[in-house]
């Protein structure tokens, strides 16, 4: 089911598609996507796809940022974000609040890293914040979206999306995972906890 709804996704989305990568491109020459470690299920890493939202040399920007700002730095500890990030470009931005910016993992899904619903791909470094509750992440494939992604997004504490995981890996089911998926695109439109 996953690979038949990314593959249908990629063929109705394929214009808006090529008018993403075209305003990535032009905006500023760099790479269209981006690519991190995330943490898969049973802990294998895999490269997690997204546009490019941010400068090209945004992890360099970002190290210096965060040793000329404590605030910043604290910001960043907490969360792994940052409300008002300097880094992220206009067309980004925009990408980011629609959360188009997430459309290429798709490819993701149909790699079988990931699934069309399911908990929000982690880096390693945020392994931490689930502590004893780790197993229940990954035991699921990462998802495109997922509960977290429709009841706040970056609005939530680390602990209520450790506890939205943990609640939809034991009410999975056909019907969750159908309402998680129309619940999506208004969480989309309002972009609530977009940033």
């Amino acid at each position: 089911m996953d690979v038949v709804l990314a593959l249908t996704a990629i063929l109705i989305l394929a214009p808006l598609l090529i008018a993403i990568c075209l305003l990535i491109k032009f905006q500023d020459g760099g790479p269209i996507l981006f690519t991190q470690e995330r943490v898969g299920r049973g802990g294998r890493t895999f490269r997690c796809w997204k546009f490019r939202s941010m400068r090209p040399d945004a992890e360099t920007y970002l190290t210096q940022l965060l040793a000329s700002d404590s605030s910043l730095m604290g910001q960043w500890r907490h969360t792994r974000k940052l409300k008002r990030d300097p880094r992220v470009t206009r067309v980004g931005e925009a990408l980011r609040r629609s959360s188009l910016d997430e459309l290429p993992q798709l490819i993701n899904i149909l790699r079988g890293e990931m699934s069309v619903v399911g908990p929000r791909p982690i880096v390693a470094a945020e392994i931490v914040h689930y502590g004893r509750w780790y197993g229940y992440y990954k035991n699921m494939n990462p998802g495109l979206t997922g509960l977290w992604q429709v009841s706040g997004r970056n609005d939530v504490s680390y602990r209520r999306r450790v506890a939205l995981d943990r609640l939809f890996h034991r009410r999975r089911s056909w019907w969750l995972c159908s309402r998680i998926v129309a619940a999506t695109v208004p969480a989309m439109v309002t972009r609530k906890g977009a940033y």
